[in-house]
């Protein structure tokens, strides 16, 4: 446990904070308070609720990751300030390089950027259910990159035995770096769209998308709105939940990509129960759940992008600040085409806009 007086009079006034209103979820209270999450996950070990983990000196949380796979099944979380992915499954296919990695189970399939993976904790929560089990991430700024918890399915004596394995015995205080201001687009003028477009139209493979933005040095939702109609066209805010309704009606399956900045989360699969519950737009399945803010949503697209297989339609939704928030595709494997189902869904969509 680390002792420190900032930590000990953070967790005091994080009780206090509780005690007037219940208990926040932790990104929430940890915004009331005027700290990062981590600070907040950190301050618990003063009641022995969190450990610190120790990283790799030279792989950071890559090894520790590529045991997960031993520890049957799990529920893994990543979310952004919009939306909340969650997933149950088991690790497998853990492949993780000096910046980037890659879990490719169809249950958990993540990309880890694992250089922002900056400090990581257990922690031991008390739930209606009894005590919660988990392993939690953050970036330098102390936001959340990935969370693992332990389910009814979990090796839980394989949990624990991981988690004393890779517990910090000698932890130091943290000190998270200040928020990084969102980069701004270049103007418009600047950018050569009749270049950006050709570009576009020769793409072979989805993942040529990125390198094109950098060529081009514009951002994702400014080169959509630059690249014509046919290439990416707006639709309505509530274009998400009209397609999850329709996704569900018709047993379309779907893959859901939620992202920040250390790790990328999807879901390949149907989806069935679709609930709003004031801003949330949610999905409850047994094995996924997803929790979007539909407040948040500043603009929603369709987007059109070649491969070598057909087009890839996609739809995208961005906040206020240009910020990705959530992307919906149709279920498919390399090699494979897009499916009808899907198409179709996204088809219904534009003649309501266009109604």
């Amino acid at each position: 446990m680390l002792d420190h007086p900032d930590v000990t009079a953070l967790y005091d006034r994080y009780l206090s904070l509780a005690a007037d209103g219940g208990t926040p979820r932790a990104r929430d209270a940890a915004e009331q308070l005027g700290v990062s999450e981590a600070e907040l996950v950190e301050a618990k070990g003063t009641a022995g609720l969190s450990r610190a983990l120790r990283p790799h000196e030279e792989r950071g949380f890559a090894p520790l990751l590529e045991q997960m796979p031993e520890m049957g099944e799990v529920m893994v979380l990543t979310r952004n300030q919009s939306c909340v992915h969650e997933r149950h499954g088991t690790f497998g296919n853990v492949r993780i390089g000096e910046k980037m990695g890659l879990v490719l189970n169809k249950s958990v399939d993540l990309r880890i950027f694992i250089n922002h993976w900056a400090s990581g904790f257990a922690v031991e929560e008390d739930v209606k259910s009894g005590k919660r089990l988990s392993l939690q991430f953050f970036d330098p700024q102390g936001t959340a990159i990935h969370k693992i918890y332990a389910t009814a399915k979990t090796d839980r004596p394989a949990f624990e035995a991981l988690i004393e394995a890779w517990v910090d015995r000698n932890p130091q205080k943290l000190v998270p770096l200040p928020p990084e201001p969102p980069k701004a687009d270049r103007p418009d003028s600047e950018i050569d769209v009749p270049a950006l477009r050709r570009d576009w139209q020769a793409m072979t493979d989805t993942h040529q998308f990125f390198g094109m933005l950098r060529r081009h040095k514009t951002g994702r939702l400014q080169a959509l709105r630059l690249a014509g109609d046919d290439l990416s066209h707006r639709v309505a805010a509530d274009a998400a939940a009209r397609m999850l309704d329709m996704a569900a009606a018709d047993a379309v399956p779907i893959m859901v990509f939620v992202a920040n900045k250390g790790c990328i989360q999807i879901h390949s699969g149907p989806v069935s129960t679709i609930k709003t519950m004031g801003p949330w737009l949610n999905v409850l399945d047994p094995e996924f759940n997803l929790h979007l803010r539909t407040d948040h949503i500043a603009e929603s697209r369709i987007v059109r992008k070649p491969t070598k297989d057909g087009i890839v339609t996609s739809l995208e939704l961005f906040d206020s600040e240009g910020g990705v928030i959530c992307t919906f595709f149709g279920e498919r494997h390399e090699g494979e085409g897009e499916l009808a189902g899907w198409r179709d869904v996204l088809a219904r969509l534009e003649r309501e806009v266009a109604a």
